[in-house]
């Protein structure tokens, strides 16, 4: 007998206009025997009520985990197996991942590793969630005070996106989702980068917001189509993010908690620093993007007492190959260069210049 091969599709982020329809009909298409939420706490009051008219819903069971990064655990995912198991799921049962980057990240790791696998959809609920963690198949949780220590690529069955859950959030959250637009425009194209620091973040648009986000999405969805195991080309989308890791794990150690957006905008200061003296990035975008950075995200509150703590942070990040700690710098806007190290010379620099040079 010979087997016939099913091809692993694409999953596609779509912005939703009829939320409770196309989430339906996706269930249905995926006939799962039993339904399972995985919420946090801030989700389940703002956002789990509307999907009560479901009618794929009405009998799911509903998880929820402390809201917060520093809930993104494996004490959560320990939890969320033990519901999962109590609760009889199977491999045919489906988990909805219903928030912002914590539960699309838990929720896909746990979905992942549960029997070996189930089937989960992503309803993003915040900016950031929405063009990060819900797209591109990446799950995982901290371990040790590192980001994303433990995970799996694991593409979700699908990923809707309602930005009417986006008028919940507060100014901090839209902007830590807005810095991963700016960052996949900044690798992108000029033209794309100069629309996103020309987006107003103190009078916020929603309707233009939607369009800018559909095509950030897309930015990120043709990356991860070329390179879904992060060989390469995927690479570039973490511009900003060695040192933002750094900085976002540093912060959670001091018990200051910084937003990842904020840490990422932070990050590709220095990163962009780096690409200025690496590889001769120009230096009026260096300017302008402090500028912009400065103006809506603040300044960053390291201190040279810090330094060495950051860079151990940076030498167990994920990305590193042997002892180099690694980089995406870029040549000038638009041109990403991915495995680009540095001396610890040049990253104290680059702190130096986060902290008082632009």
């Amino acid at each position: 007998m010979r087997l016939k091969i099913k091809m692993m599709r694409r999953p596609v982020t779509k912005i939703t206009t009829n939320f409770i329809e196309e989430l339906d009909e996706i269930i249905e298409t995926l006939c799962p025997d039993r339904v399972f939420v995985l919420t946090d706490n801030s989700a389940k009051k703002y956002c789990l009520p509307v999907l009560s008219t479901s009618k794929w819903l009405q009998n799911a069971s509903v998880i929820t985990i402390a809201q917060g990064d520093e809930h993104k655990n494996i004490a959560s995912a320990v939890e969320i197996w033990t519901f999962l198991t109590k609760n009889d799921a199977t491999r045919r049962s489906l988990m909805i991942n219903l928030g912002g980057g914590v539960i699309s990240d838990t929720g896909g790791f746990v979905a992942a590793t549960f029997k070996r696998g189930i089937r989960y959809v992503n309803l993003s609920t915040t900016l950031l969630g929405a063009v990060d963690a819900a797209t591109g198949g990446k799950t995982g949780v901290n371990f040790l005070g590192y980001k994303n220590e433990i995970g799996v690529f694991s593409p979700a069955e699908a990923v809707l996106v309602n930005t009417d859950f986006f008028h919940t959030l507060d100014a901090e959250n839209l902007r830590s989702g807005f810095a991963e637009i700016v960052k996949h425009a900044l690798i992108h194209s000029l033209e794309e980068w100069n629309g996103a620091l020309a987006f107003d973040l103190d009078n916020v648009d929603f309707e233009k917001l939607k369009e800018i986000l559909a095509r950030s999405i897309r930015i990120k969805e043709r990356i991860v189509e070329q390179d879904p195991k992060e060989l390469h080309l995927r690479k570039a989308l973490n511009a900003g993010h060695t040192v933002g890791h750094a900085i976002e794990s540093w912060s959670y150690g001091l018990n200051r908690p910084v937003l990842h957006g904020y840490a990422v905008v932070w990050g590709l200061i220095c990163e962009l620093y780096l690409s200025f003296v690496q590889t001769g990035f120009p230096k009026n975008e260096l300017l302008k993007f402090g500028r912009w950075a400065k103006e809506y995200y603040g300044e960053c509150e390291i201190d040279c007492k810090h330094y060495d703590m950051l860079y151990e942070l940076m030498r167990h990040d994920k990305k590193n190959e042997g002892d180099c700690i690694n980089f995406t710098l870029l040549k000038r806007v638009g041109e990403p260069v991915v495995d680009r190290t540095a001396s610890k010379k040049e990253i104290f620099e680059s702190f130096d210049y986060l902290r008082d040079g632009w």
